[in-house]
This record gives structure tokens, sequence and C-alpha cells, in this order.
């Protein structure tokens, strides 16, 4: 005699069924996709460059700021390496939760990708944006033993002069590579892993040149232990009157930094408003102000979709003049 199952047991299974297809969609209450109880512990905001640099202190005061207004701790994760691919590639791959974040930097995704291959290439598409921070001024500063007091020493040495830039694919790079090629000045290029240690190798004499970031350069400026030449941004930057521009100076290389948090690509619109409210607070307190002023940072506090438009911009730019003094960025020509 043939058993058919019961009746429950057929509907039991179909029910079973039913909720495991809606739970894979994200459909059922507190299945994967439930946000509403976003954030559900710890927001990592991971950096791609070492610990005491520009975008470390940025992330950091970010953070802190941030903390109070989702409840939740958000603590800093430094994962350096060419400059900040590897870590944010890593954050993209993850689950799009808004749980993990990344500390964007402009250089990352306009210039970069001029220097290595397009596997190696992060592209901003693949990231949800959620807020533009601040734009900070590049400054090329002189080694105390180089004898540079201005950028004519430099243009008259006559010799090859060995520089330190924040890495291959930095603006660093791009700004100080244009600015040689418009000179005619011949240089060997000594790539770091962000300012602090291409600070520290002008500051040990292991390079006579090095173009970093103004908040990381002022105290060493301050103290006459480097003597800065150009600034380059479009105008004469607030903090360093007496410094030139690179235009002033007849050069065109306009080059900045901009920084940005990004979060995996899918990560739903109400986490993003909420982690955009979080960072829209922090923007607004004494604090964060402060730690601006302090730094020599020019708020640059746009939308995520400002950011894309005006980092696509710069891209383009950027490649325009790689290709027009045929300039690689991931040798030494």
């Amino acid at each position: 005699m043939t058993h058919f199952p019961a009746r429950r047991t057929v509907l039991g299974a179909a029910s079973a069924l039913t909720l495991l297809a809606l739970t894979a969609c994200g459909n059922v209450a507190g299945g994967p996709a439930d946000s509403s109880k976003f954030p559900t512990g710890p927001v990592n905001l991971t950096v791609g460059q070492a610990a005491g640099g520009s975008t470390d202190l940025i992330a950091r005061a970010l953070a802190e700021g941030a903390s109070k207004t989702l409840g939740k701790p958000v603590p800093v994760v430094n994962k350096p390496g060419a400059n900040g691919a590897l870590a944010t590639k890593e954050v993209a791959g993850k689950s799009p939760d808004g749980q993990e974040l990344v500390l964007l930097t402009a250089s990352l995704i306009t210039i970069t990708p001029l220097a290595v291959s397009a596997d190696e290439a992060v592209n901003v598409d693949d990231l949800d944006i959620i807020a533009g921070l601040s734009q900070d001024d590049y400054v090329l500063v002189a080694s105390p033993g180089s004898g540079f007091k201005s950028f004519k020493d430099v243009t008259a040495a006559g010799r090859n002069v060995t520089f330190g830039t924040t890495g291959v694919g930095t603006g660093s790079q791009l700004a100080q590579k244009v600015l040689f090629k418009q000179a005619n000045v011949t240089g060997t290029d000594v790539p770091f892993d962000s300012g602090k240690p291409a600070l520290t190798a002008a500051l040990g004499n292991q390079v006579e040149l090095t173009t970093i970031q103004l908040g990381e350069a002022m105290p060493q400026i301050t103290a006459g232990k480097v003597a800065p030449l150009l600034v380059f941004s479009e105008d004469r930057n607030t903090f360093l009157p007496d410094t030139p521009t690179a235009k002033e100076a007849g050069y065109d290389v306009p080059v900045a930094q901009y920084r940005a948090v990004a979060a995996p690509k899918g990560t739903p619109q109400d986490v993003k408003d909420k982690l955009l409210a979080s960072f829209q607070e922090t923007f607004k307190t004494d604090s964060y102000k402060e730690f601006n002023k302090k730094n020599m940072l020019t708020p640059k506090e746009i939308s995520g979709d400002e950011v894309v438009k005006e980092w696509k911009g710069y891209a383009a730019k950027y490649k325009e003049l790689v290709a027009k003094y045929q300039i690689s960025l991931s040798g030494t020509k």
C-alpha cells in the first residue's frame, strides 16, 4: 500500500520553503536586509594609510563625532598599502550593511588608475559615497641639507634631485612630476606610503624635496626644519601666505587632496541616511571645526553624488596632464 504524507506535513514543508525563500531575499522582519536596527555593533572605519598622517587624523576626528550620534563605537582600522587600494577593495567586498566603511582619498580614484593596471585600480562606481569631507593642499618642502630656499634654487641646481612622495599614484607624485616636467628639472622619485614617512625622509636628508599635505608639514615648517618652496593650490594658502603657488611661479600644476567616506555598494538608503546624519552632526561641532583649522583643512562637506561628479572630472584632467607631458607614474620617466 502506498502511503501519502499527511496534508499538514506537506503544508509545513511548503511553509518552511517559503520562509527560506523570503529570508534569502531579505523580506522577513529581522532578516539580513533588515536595517531598522542599524547599527547593531561597532562601525569600523578603515583607513588605507599609516597612523599619524592626515587621512588617519581626519578619520579619527570624524569617528569620534559620529560615534556619539550613532550610539556605537566607530573604531579606526589602519591597513596601509598601495595608496589605500588594498584596504578600499577589502571594504568594498564586505556586506553592504553599513557596519564597514572606508575613508577614501581622491588620489586613489583620480590618479592611482594612471599608475597601475586596470585590475589594481579602484573604481568609484564600486562604492557608495556617503559624504565629502575636506580639501588638503599640497606643499613642496626642501630638506635642511639640500640648500634649497626657493624653487629657483632647484631649477638652477643643474643636477638630478631626489624627491619623496606620499606614494605611487598619489596627488603628491603627480604634482611633483608635472612640476619637474614643466620646469625641466630631472629628479629621482622615491615613493613612501603616506606623508609621515615622506616628511621623515626629508628631515633626515634621505631626499632633498618632498611634496606632502600642508597639515603634516606645517609643524616642521614653523620649527624651521624644512623650507616651503611652493604650494599647489589655485591661490595662496591662507595658512602659508608667504609661500607662492606653483601657478605664480609660472607652472600650471593645480593639484589638491580631497577625502570622502564610503560604504560597500548596495548599502540600504536608510542606513546611508543615518550615517550621513551622524557625519553632518559632527561637521557642526566646535571640536571638529577646530580640528580642521588646526590641521589646515578646508571643509568640503558635499554630497556623495557631488563627490562622484567632481572626482570623475579631476580624473579626466589628470589623465590629460599625464598624456601631455608623457609622464609615467609607475616608473621614473
